[in-house]
């Protein structure tokens, strides 16, 4: 017999109608709702007027500082956080408990705590920055304090996504591997790497995305130079402040598109590596 498209057992939880009310309820209180908000303010705009204030020249450069300091921070963070997952999934050391905590850090470390603390540390006059200012490199202030602020509040993305991956491909399947004769270097690349690749794609998707919404860590960290190092986020907070709320709704709504984007993009790009692993 065809199986119902509702399940018939009595589960742990609630029934599949409660359950997916309370759900429905809860993502459109909040999460639907803000966004209908936002739409509001933007809904009494002319097209002109929000073309006009989402490509606002000084808005753009925030688009290009943001789009680039996000990537250079993903790249970054997709080779430290596979390197750290390893760690943490294949070794046993004094302090492995310790530094699998500080991973979460950033999760529980208010951002404008971060961008303070980066910032006392990075300017000329910090413990890291005093080392570099007289080498002419300038860290705080400038676009590489953006890309260490991002770093540091995207980091557990990749690790929490491929730690768990790596946990469940064991030493076993190396030493299968191994065993048939492959090296280290084939093990890894056909091994192990295709095993962790959807884990890799969905970390760096969610790093990404969030070094795109960053506000706290990095404001702080910026100097917030208009054409220079001004971020997005940023921009809406100042067009916030200058009242013009149907111009920051508009700059959000671009921010909101793009993360949307990237997120239905992720799915598919899933998919399709899925059907790819099967075949």
């Amino acid at each position: 017999m065809p199986r119902s498209f509702f399940f018939t057992q009595h589960p742990t939880l609630p029934g599949f109608t409660l359950s997916f009310g309370l759900s429905v309820l809860f993502i459109s209180l909040v999460i639907l709702l803000p966004l209908s908000a936002l739409f509001v303010y933007t809904s009494g705009m002319s097209w002109a007027e929000f073309v006009a204030a989402v490509t606002d020249p000084r808005v753009t450069a925030s688009y290009r500082v943001t789009l680039t300091a996000a990537a250079c921070s993903t790249a970054v963070v997709v080779l430290a956080g596979l390197l750290l997952a390893w760690i943490l999934s294949r070794y046993e050391f004094p302090g492995r408990r310790l530094v699998d905590a500080l991973v979460d850090l950033p999760f529980a470390l208010p951002t404008a705590v971060a961008g303070l603390t980066l910032s006392a540390l990075f300017a000329a006059n910090g413990w890291i920055g005093s080392l570099f200012a007289p080498l002419g490199i300038k860290i705080a202030y400038a676009f590489p304090g953006i890309v260490i602020a991002m770093i540091f509040t995207s980091l557990p993305f990749v690790v929490r996504s491929v730690q768990p991956v790596l946990q469940d491909v064991g030493p076993e399947y190396e030493e299968a591997a191994h065993t048939l004769g492959a090296t280290r270097r084939q093990t890894f690349w056909r091994v192990i790497l295709p095993a962790l690749v959807p884990a890799l794609l969905t970390g760096a998707s969610q790093a990404f995305i969030r070094s795109l919404g960053e506000f706290g860590a990095v404001v702080l960290i910026a100097g917030n130079m208009p054409y220079e190092t001004e971020i997005t986020s940023l921009m809406v907070f100042v067009r916030l402040s200058e009242f013009n709320y149907p111009a920051a709704a508009a700059i959000a709504a671009v921010v909101l598109a793009a993360s949307l984007a990237l997120l239905f993009g992720l799915q598919l790009l899933q998919g399709r590596f899925l059907v790819w692993q099967q075949r």
